[in-house]
């Protein structure tokens, strides 16, 4: 499953892991994704999306149809 949020795009962020030596070496920072089935009434069925924890809350508060309505914009299939 590849780390990003359906609905608001956020992605795996990429830094270095810092010892305490200061020797450096790559690491990912990645969003905490999530994957939730929401019934959809519009269309009488359940989907499932892969979305982050900020994703979720804008979920709660625009509703599953305006949600819907950004990540099919975005252009992903739903």
């Amino acid at each position: 499953m590849s780390a990003h949020c359906q609905l608001t795009g956020r992605k795996p962020g990429f830094g270095n892991s810092v010892s305490h030596s200061h020797r450096r070496t790559s690491r990912r920072f990645d969003p905490n994704i999530q994957r939730k089935r929401y019934w959809l009434p519009s269309e009488g069925r359940h989907i499932r999306l892969t979305l982050s924890a900020k994703g979720l809350k804008t979920v709660d508060t625009i509703g599953i149809e305006a949600a819907v309505a950004r990540v099919r914009a975005r252009g992903e299939k739903v």
